[in-house]
C-alpha cells in the first residue's frame, strides 16, 4: 500500500506540473494585460506602459516568465494584480468562500447518490425505481441557473412566508456588517441560512448523474457471480448487498466523484453570480477575464487543476482500500 501510494503521488505531481505548462501557454497567448490601456483616450505615455511591463514581468522571454511564475507559486505567491494587489490573499479568502459550499454539496449529493442508486437497482423496474429514474432524468436537463433561480423563487419564498420572517437568504454568503456586530450564534445562523439554497443547487444537480453511475454500477455487481455464490452459502439478501456488493460498487463512483468535483467549480461559477457570493467564480470572471489580469486567471486554473489532481490521488488510493486487488495493478 505504502509503495502504490508513492507511486500514485509522483504522478500526481507529474500531472500538475504538465497542467501548470499548459495552462501558462494558453494564457500567455490568450491575454494581454495592457490591452485595456491601449483604447484609453488619452492613452497613457510609453513611461506607463513600460513600468507596467516590468511590475508585471511581461519583458522576460516565455520561459524565463513561466520559470518565475512556477517557482513564486510553488511557495503560494502567484503575483499581483494589474491593480498592484496581491493575488494570493484575494484568491485564498475567495476559495474559502466557494470550498464551503462545494464541500457541503459534495456530502449530500454522495449520500443521495448511493443511497437512490443502490434503491434503485435493488428495486429495479418498481415505482421507485422509476420515481428515482425520472427525477434524476429532469434534474440532469435542467439548467443551473434556472435551477438556482427557481429556488429563490419557490423555495426560499416559500419557506421564509412558512416561518413569518428571513430564513433564507438568496443573495450572498452573508449579511452585510454582520460578522462585525453579529454574536457567534447570530453570525452561524446567518452564514447557514445563505449556504443552504446555493448548495442545495450544487448537490442535486450533482446527485442526478451521480446516483446514475451508482445505479449502474450496483446493477453490475448484483448479477456477479459471487453474489450468487455468497448467496449459496446461506448469507442474507441485505447482507450480500451491503457487505459485498456496495463496497465494489463504490469503486466507479469514486472516480465520478473525483473528477465531478473538478467540474463544481465549473458550476459554482454560476451559482455564484445567480447567488451573489463573491467567491472564485466572480473573481475569475470579474477580477480575471473581466480585467484581462493573466495572474488573476492563472492563479484560479492553477488552484482549480491542484484539487481536480489531489482528488484523483485519493480517489486512487481508495480503490486500493476498497478493492486490494488493484494495489498489484
Amino acid at each position: 500500500m505504502f509503495f502504490f501510494t508513492i507511486r500514485r503521488i509522483v504522478a500526481s505531481v507529474l500531472v500538475l506540473l504538465a497542467s501548470s505548462f499548459l495552462v501558462f501557454v494558453l494564457c500567455a497567448a490568450s491575454f494581454d494585460p495592457l490591452a485595456k490601456y491601449y483604447s484609453r483616450n488619452p492613452q497613457p505615455p510609453p513611461e506607463f506602459f513600460d513600468q507596467l511591463r516590468t511590475q508585471l514581468g511581461l519583458d522576460d522571454n516565455f520561459f524565463v516568465r513561466y520559470w518565475h511564475w512556477l517557482s513564486s507559486a510553488l511557495t503560494g505567491d502567484f503575483g499581483q494584480t494589474i491593480g498592484g494587489t496581491a493575488v494570493t490573499d484575494q484568491l485564498w479568502g475567495r476559495l474559502w468562500v466557494t470550498g464551503r459550499m462545494i464541500f457541503f454539496a459534495v456530502v449530500i449529493a454522495v449520500v443521495l447518490a448511493i443511497l437512490v442508486g443502490v434503491v434503485g437497482a435493488v428495486r429495479q423496474y418498481k415505482p421507485s425505481d422509476y420515481a428515482f429514474t425520472f427525477l434524476a432524468y429532469l434534474l440532469i436537463a435542467l439548467p443551473t441557473f434556472w435551477f438556482a433561480a427557481l429556488l429563490k423563487e419557490f423555495v426560499a419564498g416559500g419557506i421564509n412566508d412558512a416561518f413569518g420572517r428571513q430564513v433564507l437568504y438568496t443573495l450572498g454568503e452573508e449579511s452585510p456588517g454582520i460578522s462585525s456586530y453579529g454574536t457567534p450564534s447570530e453570525i452561524f445562523w446567518d452564514r447557514l441560512g445563505h449556504l443552504v439554497l446555493p448548495t442545495i443547487c450544487l448537490a442535486l444537480l450533482s446527485f442526478a448523474a451521480w446516483s446514475r453511475f451508482q445505479r449502474s454500477a450496483m446493477l453490475d455487481v448484483l448479477g456477479s457471480d459471487y453474489m450468487r455464490l455468497a448467496r449459496a452459502k446461506g448469507l442474507t439478501y441485505r447482507r450480500t448487498v451491503m457487505k459485498h456488493g456496495l463496497r465494489n460498487a463504490l469503486i466507479p463512483l469514486t472516480t465520478v466523484v473525483a473528477l465531478g468535483i473538478g467540474t463544481l467549480f465549473g458550476g459554482a461559477i454560476i451559482t455564484e453570480q445567480v447567488f451573489v457570493w463573491h467567491g472564485m467564480g466572480e473573481y475569475l470572471l470579474k477580477n480575471g477575464i473581466g480585467q484581462n489580469d493573466i495572474n488573476v486567471v492563472l492563479g484560479w486554473l492553477l488552484i482549480s487543476a491542484v484539487f481536480v489532481v489531489l482528488f484523483n490521488l485519493v480517489a486512487d488510493v481508495l480503490y486500493a482500500v476498497l478493492d486490494p486487488r488493484i494495489r498489484l495493478a
